[in-house]
C-alpha cells in the first residue's frame, strides 16, 4: 500500500507536483498526499527533495595558459547553496553541472588574464573575477555563490623547481631585511639611549659647576664682608687711638707685655729722639 504522507526535513524543501506539473514548494513539516478515490481521478502526485544546505563544488586540474603564457594546473573550491528550488530544478537540466561549467569558464577567463607573477601574489583576485563573473548568473538558476578559492595551484617541473629557488630567495631577503631593520632599531636606541646619558651628564656637570661657582660667590662675599668689618673695627679703633693716645699707648704696652713674654723675641728700641743731658 502506498504512503499516505511525507515527511520534509529543515535542510531540505519539496517540489509538489501532480501530474506533472508543479503545485507548490514544501516546507519543512508533514503533508498529506491524496488517497485513492473511489470515484472520479485521482491526480498523481511527486514529491522532488531539493538540498538547500552549504555545499562545496570542486573544480579540478584546470591547465590554463596565464597571460604570459605560462601553463598551469588550478583546483578550485566553490561554496555554494540552493536558495530557489524551483528555479534550481527547472531552468536548467543539473544546476550542479550548470555551476561547474560557469565557475570553470569564469576561472579560465580570470586566468588568462593574469600574469604568473600576479597570480602568485594576489589570489584573492581570482576569488573576486569568480563571484563578479558567476554570481548573478546562478542566481538565475536559483544558486547563491559563497566563496570561490584556489584550492590546488601547481606548475610544470622546471617551472617549479625555479619558483621553490625564488620563493627561497624571496624568503631569504625578507629575513636579511628583518635583520637589517632589527640591527637598525637596536642601533637607533643605543644612540637614543647615549645622547640621553650624554645630555644627563652635561646637566649634572652643569649643576655643579652653577653649584661650585655660587660656593665661591658666597665665600668671596663672606670674605669681602669680613674684611669691610676688619676696616671699620680699625677705622674706630684709629678714631679711638686718635682721640685718645693713651688708649694707643696702653695698647703699645700690651704688645710688650706680650712680647715679654717670649724668650726668643728681640726688641728694638731707637733712641734718636732721646735728648742727652749735659
Amino acid at each position: 500500500m502506498p504512503d499516505t504522507e511525507i515527511i520534509i526535513k529543515d535542510t531540505h524543501r519539496g517540489l509538489w507536483y501532480e501530474d506533472g506539473s508543479m503545485v507548490k514548494v514544501l516546507t519543512a513539516g508533514r503533508y498529506e498526499l491524496p488517497r485513492h478515490r473511489l470515484f472520479g481521478r485521482t491526480p498523481k502526485v511527486e514529491i522532488a527533495l531539493v538540498d538547500i544546505r552549504n555545499r562545496d563544488l570542486t573544480i579540478k586540474g584546470q591547465e590554463i595558459l596565464t597571460a604570459d603564457k605560462v601553463s598551469i594546473r588550478v583546483s578550485i573550491l566553490v561554496q555554494f547553496a540552493v536558495i530557489d528550488p524551483k528555479s534550481a530544478l527547472h531552468a536548467v537540466a543539473d544546476y550542479q553541472d550548470r555551476l561547474y561549467s560557469d565557475v570553470q569558464l569564469a576561472a579560465r577567463r580570470s586566468l588568462a588574464a593574469m600574469s604568473l607573477d600576479e597570480i602568485l601574489t594576489n589570489r584573492n583576485r581570482l576569488s573576486d573575477d569568480i563571484l563578479r563573473d558567476v554570481k548573478e548568473a546562478a542566481t538565475g538558476y536559483g544558486i547563491s555563490i559563497g566563496r570561490a578559492d584556489v584550492k590546488d595551484l601547481s606548475f610544470p617541473g622546471n617551472l617549479q623547481e625555479i619558483m621553490n629557488k625564488v620563493l627561497a630567495a624571496e624568503r631569504t631577503s625578507q629575513a636579511q631585511m628583518v635583520e637589517a631593520r632589527t640591527k637598525a632599531e637596536v642601533q637607533r636606541i643605543e644612540a637614543e639611549t647615549k645622547a640621553h646619558n650624554t645630555k644627563v651628564q652635561a646637566e649634572a656637570d652643569a649643576d655643579g659647576i652653577r653649584a661650585k661657582a655660587h660656593a665661591e660667590a658666597d665665600a668671596i662675599k663672606l670674605k669681602v664682608v669680613a674684611e669691610r668689618t676688619a676696616v671699620e673695627e680699625r677705622t674706630k679703633s684709629a678714631s679711638a687711638y686718635e682721640q685718645h693716645p693713651a688708649l694707643l699707648r696702653l695698647e703699645e704696652l700690651s704688645v710688650l707685655q706680650e712680647l715679654g713674654r717670649n724668650a726668643n723675641a728681640r726688641l728694638y728700641l731707637d733712641f734718636k729722639d732721646v735728648v742727652k743731658d749735659d
